[in-house]
């Protein structure tokens, strides 16, 4: 049957537009539905939130081209990761030259990665966006999928042969499709800043586990670094009401003194933190993928990057069974993508949740056990090297982009 387009992704951000590049020259007819327009100019500065790409994350935008665009937008090496736990024995430290990666990963501002992404669709022709617009309904038969788009007062329908939902945590197309999800609240939020250090921090980011939760230090440019502090909601919510000196007091108080004086806190953005988990993330003629799929802890920096994995497999997965003139929407293969992707997300989601749950417990033993591991991470190369691996993106059966090929 003939559709308007072959495939209809719902939601543009980072990992729909993502997922659209990596699509771009397959030939393939793409529909991008967003409901927020993009700003007009993509500046830089105190008020951006930051992501961490690993460095495979940086192999997938090699391999999809779009890497100079990243790097011309901004970028900050991660050359060395330090974690700790304040008020106890035991540090890890791995570096860069000891995996013989150019880095670990790479801190980018949030719009800087996005308007990267939307100059490389400049000019695709098989890229129509439709945005500001918002999914009313999805319908799924045999052979065709029918998506109900409302824009300002009108309504229409667009078919394809296959839906992707990109539409993050409170996935609309999840809740249509009826899709169960499985939601662990942490009871906490986290508040992210921007803080000038007074020494250099030499592209160390940093992981300090704290009474107050979890606390990220990531470096930026002009030395300044991002932070990321998750504590319990009401907590967190406080954090909103601190002056600037009281909230640079906490802070130093829980980081330590190793950047010295910190100063300058740029405004802070709140977000509830929560383990999300979607069993089964296809249907016919429908895939989930990024936080609509699975939505982890900040904590270790792999929410976005695990996103950016399942944009690689599926974007293989879609071209090669165009390529043989299959069924790009066919259940078969959409159950091989999930197959694929499985066992990666599981063990993020258990290492994500694992962490918060082990450094959260305040028991004598435990924490002698805890600061033994970091001991042993640090001092024990085949443990690091793994550790090292997962945390990069490097570990595991890799899709052709994560290897840094085209497709």
């Amino acid at each position: 049957m003939q559709t308007d387009h072959d495939i209809i992704i719902i939601g543009g951000g980072l990992v729909g537009a993502a997922l659209a590049c990596a699509l771009r020259q397959s030939g393939l007819r793409i529909a991008v539905i967003e409901a927020v327009p993009p700003p007009k100019t993509a500046p830089r500065g105190r008020k951006e939130r930051t992501i961490a790409l690993a460095y495979g994350s940086r192999r997938i935008f090699e391999g999809i081209a779009v890497w100079d665009q990243i790097e011309q937008a901004g970028v900050t090496p991660i050359e060395r990761i330090h974690i700790s736990h304040r008020g106890h024995f035991g540090a890890t430290r791995l570096a860069a030259q000891d995996a013989a990666l150019p880095a670990l990963g790479y801190v980018v501002e949030n719009r800087a990665l996005g308007a990267a992404l939307l100059t490389a669709l400049n000019g695709a022709t098989n890229v129509a966006w439709f945005c500001p617009a918002t999914v009313e309904a999805v319908h799924v038969d045999a052979d065709i999928a029918r998506v109900v788009v409302k824009q300002g007062e009108q309504t229409s329908t667009l078919t394809a042969r296959l839906v992707v939902g990109a539409d993050g945590t409170q996935s609309a197309v999840r809740r249509i499709a009826g899709i169960d999800a499985e939601r662990t609240d942490y009871s906490q939020a986290a508040a992210v800043a921007t803080v000038a250090a007074a020494l250099p921090h030499r592209n160390t980011a940093y992981e300090r586990f704290t009474d107050a939760g979890p606390l990220a230090a990531l470096p930026m440019n002009d030395n300044r670094c991002a932070v990321v502090w998750s504590a319990r909601a009401q907590d967190a919510d406080a954090m909103l009401g601190w002056s600037d000196e009281e909230y640079i007091i906490q802070l130093q108080d829980r980081f330590g003194d190793r950047l010295g004086r910190l100063s300058d806190p740029g405004a802070r953005i709140k977000y509830p933190l929560a383990l999300m988990q979607v069993p089964a993330p296809v249907r016919p003629r429908l895939v989930l993928i990024g936080n609509a799929a699975h939505t982890v802890h900040p904590v270790a920096g792999q929410g976005f990057n695990l996103g950016l994995r399942d944009v690689a497999v599926l974007a293989e997965s879609i071209v090669a069974a165009a390529q043989a003139g299959a069924d790009i929407g066919a259940a078969s293969l959409l159950q091989e993508y999930a197959d694929r992707r499985r066992r990666d997300t599981r063990v993020t989601e258990a290492f994500t949740d694992g962490l918060i749950r082990i450094f959260s417990i305040d028991f004598f033993p435990l924490a002698l056990a805890r600061a033994a591991g970091l001991v042993a991470v640090d001092v024990v190369p085949s443990i690091k090297r793994r550790l090292v691996r997962m945390t990069s993106g490097l570990a595991g059966r890799l899709p052709r982009l994560a290897r840094g090929r085209s497709l």
